[in-house]
This record gives structure tokens, sequence and C-alpha cells, in this order.
């Protein structure tokens, strides 16, 4: 979808100004450390997946979105899916109360032990393929333009531009539909664009590597 999220290689949105890796702290916040402790913690309820908590933060008004910090987006994020999913109601997420006894039977909370192992192990996005890849190699190939509500990881800027496949990546979790729940796997690839495709002001000599998946593409013009 195309909202305040997807500010990445837009034109006019001012100077970038990030503070040095080695000076900046990994939280600005004692909150920022609870809210990113929240969300890795009820992400291990299995209620939802790393698609879906991206597509909540994404659904803000873009307004919103972009005022507030990172570590508050994640908050809003996880909000919405604590009251989609029924975790917690709107009384009980203002109120900050305890979750009802009756939700808590429903939930599989893992003790620290296990907490440990699934964050060291990760899920992996790989999945067997039913078919053969489109595209290969050396293929001249356009970005298709997105016009869905629902989540993407097609850049805006992207959209419309025309690179060359340079590496097939395999098979992986399509995150568009897995935003949604439904799991299904993709060819994905690496694409090489040159900055100039992209935005009209830049060298002809940079280039840039997306990794597309493959509903993303079309077949370029020849």
């Amino acid at each position: 979808m195309k909202g305040g999220h997807d500010l990445g290689g837009q034109l006019e949105m001012g100077p970038i100004n990030p503070e040095p890796e080695a000076q900046e702290p990994v939280f600005h916040a004692d909150w920022e450390r609870r809210v990113f402790a929240l969300t890795l913690a009820t992400g291990m309820l299995g209620k939802w997946n790393i698609d879906e908590s991206r597509h909540a933060r994404e659904r803000q008004d873009p307004l919103t979105y972009v005022q507030n910090s990172y570590y508050e987006n994640w908050l809003e994020g996880l909000e919405t899916l604590l009251l989609e999913k029924g975790l917690v109601d709107a009384e009980e997420l203002v109120l900050a109360t305890n979750i009802s006894s009756q939700t808590k039977e429903l939930l599989s909370v893992p003790n620290p032990t296990l907490a440990t192992k699934i964050l060291a192990s990760g899920v992996p996005s790989t999945m067997e393929a039913d078919s053969e890849p489109l595209y290969y190699i050396g293929d001249s190939v356009l970005v298709k333009a997105s016009e869905t509500a629902g989540h993407t990881r097609v850049p805006k800027y992207a959209q419309g531009a025309t690179g060359t496949v340079v590496a097939q990546l395999g098979c992986h979790n399509f995150p568009d539909s897995n935003a949604q729940g439904i799991h299904e796997g993709k060819f994905l690839y690496r694409v090489s664009f040159s900055g100039v495709d992209l935005w009209s002001h830049s060298s002809t000599q940079t280039e840039v590597l997306i990794d597309l998946w493959e509903p993303y593409l079309g077949a370029a013009a020849n």
C-alpha cells in the first residue's frame, strides 16, 4: 500500500541527517525498550506473522505515521494487533488492566528457555515451489504499479521502472499474502537498476539492487 511509511527514495522530503551509528544508542528512552520487548513477546504467541505486524503499522493515518517516532509506530501497530486478534478489548487497552483469565487459557505462552530458542532460531521464509520461475539472469523486467490497499514490499520509487535480473533467490513466502494470513511461495529475484531509471537527477553510474517477488514484475517491452 502507498502510505506514510513508503518514504524511501521520495523527492522533496528534505535532507537526511542520521546520527552516526557508533554514537546512537539502541534505545533513546526506557519506554522504547519496553515496546520492543512487548512486540517480541506478543509475537511469540503465534497470533500473527511479521508481515501482519508490518501492515498493522502501515495502516495508520499517513500524517500520524510521519509524526510518530520509530517505536511509537511499533506501539501503534502492536495495539492494533492486540485488539484485532481479541487478546485485549478496548477497555483493557486504555486502562492497562490484566487480560481476562479466559483469554490467558487460550494462549500458549513460551517460558524464558523457549523464548531464547525462538529468538535464536528464527523462522525461514523459503518454501517449496510448484512451478518454474518466469525470469532468469539477464532478463529485462518492468516493476508493476501497485494500487493495492494491502501490504507490499515493492517500494513506490521503483514502480514503473525497468531493471535487469541479476540473481534468482529461490521461492519465498510472499509478504502481500502473508500479511493476510495466507502462506504461499513466490519466486524472488534480485533486480539491478541504474540510478537514473529510478530518479531523473541521479547519476547513471549509480547501481541500485532491489529484491522483488515475481508478482511485482512483468516482462519489459523490447
